[in-house]
């Protein structure tokens, strides 16, 4: 059964009953802002709600494809592969693990986890830091680099079959245009 949206948009789609507020809600005025029934909320319009859902299935369609071809003939994973990717771009190939969670967007004990791993296999090495002594620096190694060398042209192969040559050169500028804008808002 497909139930209706709420008039405008508002992210799942919700059953009948959810669209008519219970006599018993709160009064609308004390709502957080941003909340259903506080009258701020800017609903999504058919438009903006098709390019959200687009959006949404795009990019984990996107990440479960190429999760799907790392697991299928690469020896890292797709985010193990990122690591060395960021590892291998930073000086003397190595990065504090507080900035290389940041730039991968994980946390810092989900990095933890991934690094654990890819020490025990010896494609990193964690260092005290020569910097401070607290900090501890993620460093990528030899092994890690050649793995690195052996797994770019599947990944990049995978990039391009699913996003770069699916798209038009402008429509790609376009989409690093748009997406770099919302990372740069969320990221202060």
């Amino acid at each position: 059964m497909r139930w209706p949206t709420v008039p405008g948009g508002y992210g799942a789609l919700m059953p009948p009953a959810a669209a008519v507020p219970p006599r018993d809600a709160p009064d609308p005025s004390v709502t957080a802002p941003g909340t259903p029934g506080d009258g701020a909320t800017r609903w999504l319009d058919p438009r903006e709600q098709g390019v959200w859902r687009s959006y949404l299935e795009g990019t984990q369609r996107l990440w479960d494809h190429l999760g799907a071809v790392h697991e299928a003939a690469a020896e890292v994973s797709l985010q193990e592969y990122e690591v060395l990717v960021r590892l291998s771009e930073a000086d003397d190939g190595g990065l504090r693990m507080s900035q290389l969670a940041y730039v991968l967007v994980h946390s810092r004990s989900r990095l933890t986890h991934t690094v654990g791993r890819m020490e025990i296999r010896g494609l990193v090495e964690r260092r005290a830091s020569p910097d401070d002594g607290r900090g501890v620096l993620c460093v990528i190694t030899d092994e890690g680099r050649a793995a690195l060398e052996r797994t770019a042209p599947l990944h990049v192969t995978g990039v391009r079959e699913v996003l770069v040559d699916v798209l038009r050169p402008d429509e790609l500028d376009a989409l690093g245009a748009a997406l770099e804008k919302v990372a740069a808002r969320l990221r202060g």
